[in-house]
């Protein structure tokens, strides 16, 4: 029955199924009829009917998207309407065999995580000490260097924006050259802070012990919220007018951008990537490694200066 499989009518007879079972949307039902025929006519080209096609067929045509440059997704989603025609073709006993069930997605690249040099955030760290001086309003005073000891915070461990905002009050009082974070999974993982760390996070403390609406708040900052907490969307918010007002893209920043950049910024000064994994609370090497860009461009660097044949 597969070999008399007429293509243009098993292609209707599919787009039938969709709108009267399915209720597909007209711009799906188009979408569909695109990648069939598209497909169809590449395996013309092959002298195969796209109804008869093997799974061989398929990967061919996968193969010459790749080689054309379509992305991934575009891939993706050309794969998935063939699993779709196919699957219709097989449950009305139209072949005996659907050629796509052995067939693999194809796999999207990472994108690269945005990155900050070290001089935009030493930029946007310098601002957030300007800013945070005394000054008569308490309460402006006290946001202000609580910006800023979140900023140092996140900068100087990497971590994730809900661990920072989430840190309970009493793991700073036992230990404040080093931070207990509890991260996915109920995970914990012991961070080290810098001197520079230390000493804002003391400053703000002290502050914070003198504002009496926070002095038995469990977090380490406090906020009138359901959670007790600061929220990290408020963080991200104040983060972003820190930005614009140190003349930096708001857009270009955002808590997990500087996680990023602790990342990249330990890579670049030679860190393992072992331990930058470790102090990320990556359960899984291949998540840092994401960041194998900036240790192949250290790697050239390096061969670049110290090799004898180098130019």
């Amino acid at each position: 029955m597969q070999n008399n499989l007429d293509t243009n009518a098993a292609i209707d007879s599919f787009l039938e199924m969709m709108s009267a079972e399915r209720g597909a949307a007209e711009n799906t039902l188009e979408s569909y009829r695109r990648d069939l025929e598209t497909a169809a006519d590449f395996m013309a080209a092959r002298n195969v009917r796209l109804a008869n096609a093997a799974s061989a067929d398929i990967r061919a045509c996968l193969d010459d998207m790749s080689v054309q440059g379509f992305a991934a997704t575009s891939q993706a989603r050309r794969l998935s309407s063939l699993r779709q025609f196919f699957r219709f073709l097989y449950t009305e006993t139209m072949r005996m065999d659907d050629p796509t069930g052995i067939i693999d997605a194809p796999k999207k690249n990472r994108a690269l995580p945005k990155i900050m040099s070290e001089d935009t955030v030493g930029t946007l760290l310098a601002q957030a000490e300007n800013e945070a001086q005394p000054q008569d309003d308490m309460s402006g005073y006290f946001n202000a260097v609580r910006l800023h000891t979140l900023l140092e915070l996140l900068y100087a461990t990497g971590m994730r924006v809900t661990e920072l905002v989430g840190l309970p009050d009493k793991t700073i009082r036992s230990n404040q050259r080093f931070l207990l974070v509890r991260g996915k999974g109920a995970k914990e993982r012991m961070v080290p802070l810098s001197l520079k760390a230390q000493a804002v996070l003391q400053h703000y403390l002290n502050l914070r012990d003198r504002v009496p609406e926070w002095q038995d708040n469990q977090w380490l900052f406090p906020a009138r919220s359901e959670s007790g907490f600061l929220a990290r969307q408020v963080f991200a918010r104040e983060l972003k007018s820190l930005a614009a007002r140190a003349g930096i893209p708001a857009a270009a920043v955002s808590p997990h951008v500087l996680r990023h950049a602790f990342a990249s910024h330990l890579l670049q000064n030679g860190a393992d990537l072992r331990a930058v994994q470790q102090l990320l609370g990556h359960s899984d090497i291949s998540t840092t490694q994401i960041y194998t860009h900036v240790l192949e461009e250290r790697l050239h660097q390096l061969v670049a200066m110290h090799h004898p044949l180098a130019d």
